[in-house]
């Protein structure tokens, strides 16, 4: 994992507190629709795939995103992500394990 404050990837910024782990993805082009967020073992899954445009361009593709970020179990509740989808933007927050039930 990055370090806070970090960007992890380009279009990615993470932020952490003592709560939470806080993800920003830039997903131009997308909405909630074409976005899916989900817990993988020890990793958090983000893949995004838009719809084909019709333009003068037939050979651009849509636009895909797709991220893996591994997290440890003992401090994240990887059962317990929230993401929301707006404007192009996603945003996922994962809380983390109190530290008194680590």
């Amino acid at each position: 994992m990055a370090a806070p404050g970090r960007a992890v990837r380009r279009g990615w910024n993470a932020k952490e507190d003592e709560e939470a782990l806080h993800l920003r993805v830039d997903m131009p082009g997308l909405g909630k629709e074409h976005v899916k967020v989900w817990a993988e073992q020890n990793s958090l899954v983000i893949k995004g795939e838009g719809e084909k445009e019709d333009s003068e361009d037939e050979a651009a593709p849509p636009p895909r995103y797709s991220g893996r970020i591994e997290l440890a179990p003992e401090v994240y509740r990887m059962d317990k992500i929230k993401a929301e989808m707006k404007n192009g933007v996603l945003k996922v927050v994962v809380p983390k394990v109190k530290e008194q039930q680590r």
